[in-house]
């Protein structure tokens, strides 16, 4: 099959062609999450053009009504809307600059992986080249795509957004988090880091009651109703931390070290590492050393924010 098969208007971008008018989209990189991409939208009923580097990946979903594109100009050429999913920058410039007009006046989503940084020098790329353009964070693994419960955070161009809104909603609940392009890559690493600690505090507390005999399924299902509560606690912090004040009426960072000692002994009595706990407690001794003693914990913002911008 050939990606010329979808309809163009006359100044060469791909038209409707999909079941009640869905407009074609157009794949470039197929590993995992590519491929979890293209299949989304095919299941939703837009005509998708494919093209990897490696072209046999692209089998299964052209047996699903993909189009595999023969070169990058003609994937790009099938579709208002192409989306790019290779591993990082470098791998994006590497397949785009030798085609430097075949994006112009069509829109590229960028879901690479990076820094807020590069994200900004893409879009800068992509400006001189007369490409509208958007960066993007999947904020799920490849499983999850096409499923209402996880996001895709976008940053950039808000009118892009708006009128590619239909088909990026095929993929997660599409966020729009604003203009600046390195907004999504931000809040990608960001809310990975979160991730990471609230697994790895998961973790520690699964290690500790498994010494007693406790299964992890049976402690995750209190943990997971903990969360509940702990959200409140970080949108109440969330506000103290925008105006500065951290008023300890509900639990202060001096009480914190205290409670944070038991966990320490229940674990080292266990045979548990205490890294992470033991890393909590620093920034704690150190928010009570700046003062911050009988505040919130919300304060120990203060300790990570060291000469950050505010």
């Amino acid at each position: 099959m050939s990606a010329t098969t979808n309809t163009t208007s006359a100044d060469g971008v791909a038209g409707p062609g999909g079941p009640g008018g869905r407009p074609p989209v157009t794949v470039l990189g197929l590993g995992q999450m590519g491929a979890a991409i293209a299949g989304a939208l095919l299941a939703a009923g837009h005509p998708v053009t494919v093209w990897n580097r490696t072209p046999g990946k692209a089998a299964p979903l052209v047996e699903q009504g993909a189009v595999l594109a023969g070169s990058v100009a003609e994937a790009v050429a099938a579709s208002p809307l192409v989306l790019s999913v290779v591993l990082d920058y470098p791998a994006l410039y590497g397949i785009l600059d030798p085609e430097p007009d075949a994006l112009k006046g069509r829109a590229l989503v960028n879901l690479t992986t990076g820094t807020p940084e590069q994200a900004g020098e893409a879009a800068e790329w992509a400006a001189r080249h007369g490409v509208d353009y958007l960066d993007g964070a999947i904020m799920t693994t490849p499983p999850g795509v096409g499923t209402r419960e996880v996001m895709f955070l976008y940053s950039g161009d808000r009118a892009v957004f708006d009128a590619h809104h239909a088909a990026l909603d095929v993929l997660g609940e599409p966020l729009h988090l604003g203009t600046e392009p390195g907004l999504a890559a931000l809040y990608d690493v960001n809310l990975l880091g979160l991730m990471w600690a609230t697994m790895a505090g998961w973790l520690h507390g699964t290690a500790v009651v498994g010494a007693e005999g406790t299964r992890a399924v049976d402690f995750t299902e209190v943990a997971i109703r903990w969360l509940g509560t702990v959200n409140n606690f970080i949108r109440r912090y969330a506000a103290q931390v925008d105006e500065g004040v951290y008023p300890g009426d509900d639990a202060t960072v001096d009480v914190q070290i205290a409670v944070v000692e038991h966990q320490l002994h229940a674990a080292e009595a266990r045979g548990v590492d205490n890294r992470l706990p033991e890393l909590l407690k620093t920034l704690m001794l150190e928010a009570n050393a700046k003062g911050h003693g009988q505040d919130s914990f919300g304060s120990v913002v203060e300790v990570l924010r060291k000469g950050a911008r505010r």
